[in-house]
């Protein structure tokens, strides 16, 4: 196995991230207090929160949660769900549960930096570039050509992070199809599914289009509950999620027991935190809208298809790294630069940032950030 590489989000974040005035990149919808989701809670969850006792958990989750999560798919049951500290530990697990050195993988680009470092390290993988010039669309021929005899797996990432694209829905049932005919294991990050500004174009969920697919998600994005730390693999192949169970006997073996119980009550109450989510981003997008109209020289916007990021060009002379650090160290407002998506699998954009537009009022971020483009003029 290679040795991993730094990972750049999270060390640039390590710097950043709560000392600068103003997190612009958010990648989260807003949160909300402990008292407002327990709330949200029924009395079989409102009494399992206040007489839990903090014992070890089960390792493939707590059985309410695990039937909560399966009542959001078309054809999953509990026993079909793992859950894990984030989305990150699944990814992370669910590679090495399904790649070895023989293998090949095929990782749609650009994305969240592990869902190609983590194949990387295990074996060989050809990666398929999103088209910025076509709206970041996915060409499925490239996909297809992509594949090889060894191909295990297919990743992709939709509403796509950082470029908040969302693929057409016969397109993605397309590339299930693809995967299912071949025995490849689709890998789907479905993190931010719930935030499209168009309903009409939520994907399915891949592990309802077939058996061999793995959907991933967690309460950090949509749900805007990143301090929970629960997210889950739903998979139909129950060998393969037996294999991801003994893989988590290495790293956390089971959850925190608030956290499980507190992630079961939101996603029972997932309709009206996600509709409270979407109404802060269908807030936010016309002021985004008109702060990017205000400098036409300097950027280039579209708002995302979903999820709560967008991917702005920059048009400066000076370049988006010198752009993004200056501005940080200057006027306190973070944006991530193009080098946290660079990729070593496909060419990737080198003039844009990433953006964040669920989080709650950020009219103070986008005042200091104009301030500090006007000042330098």
């Amino acid at each position: 196995m290679t040795r991993l590489p730094d990972f750049r989000l999270e060390t640039y974040f390590s710097r950043w991230e709560f000392t600068a005035r103003h997190h612009l990149t958010a990648s989260d919808a807003q949160t909300m207090p402990m008292g407002e989701l327990l709330s949200l809670a029924d009395d079989e969850d409102r009494h399992a929160w206040d007489t839990l006792s903090l014992g070890y958990t089960e390792t493939f989750g707590d059985p309410g949660l695990r039937r909560a999560i399966a009542a959001t798919y078309t054809h999953a049951d509990a026993d079909d769900v793992i859950c894990f500290a984030g989305a990150e530990e699944g990814l992370y697990l669910a590679m090495h549960a399904l790649l070895g050195p023989d293998d090949h993988a095929v990782v749609v680009t650009p994305n969240y930096q592990a869902a190609e470092t983590v194949p990387l390290s295990l074996c060989e993988v050809t990666g398929v570039a999103l088209d910025p010039a076509r709206d970041w669309a996915l060409d499925l021929d490239r996909v297809a050509a992509a594949i090889r005899p060894r191909t295990r797996v297919v990743s992709v990432n939709f509403p796509n992070n950082p470029t908040g694209k969302v693929v057409d829905p016969a397109d993605f049932a397309r590339l299930a199809a693809l995967c299912d005919e071949r025995g490849i294991h689709l890998f789907s990050d479905e993190v931010y599914r719930g935030l499209e500004r168009d309903a009409s174009r939520r994907l399915p969920q891949a592990a309802d289009l077939s058996e061999l697919a793995l959907s991933l998600n967690v309460t950090s994005k949509s749900l805007g509950l990143p301090g929970l730390r629960i997210g889950w693999i739903v998979c139909r192949d129950r060998e393969l999620r037996s294999r991801l169970e003994r893989a988590k006997h290495y790293t956390t073996i089971c959850n925190s027991a608030p956290a499980e119980i507190l992630a079961r009550i939101a996603i029972k109450a997932s309709a009206p935190i996600l509709a409270r989510n979407r109404a802060v981003i269908d807030a936010n997008l016309p002021l985004f809208e008109a702060f990017f109209a205000g400098f036409p020289d300097l950027f280039e916007w579209r708002a995302p298809d979903g999820g709560c990021v967008a991917y702005p060009r920059y048009l400066g002379a000076d370049g988006v790294e010198e752009f993004c650090a200056r501005l940080v160290q200057e006027a306190g407002v973070l944006l991530l630069p193009a080098s946290i998506y660079r990729s070593a699998l496909t060419a990737t954009p080198a003039d844009r940032f990433r953006v964040g537009v669920g989080r709650a009022d950020p009219a103070p971020a986008l005042d200091a950030f104009s301030a500090w483009l006007r000042h330098r003029r």
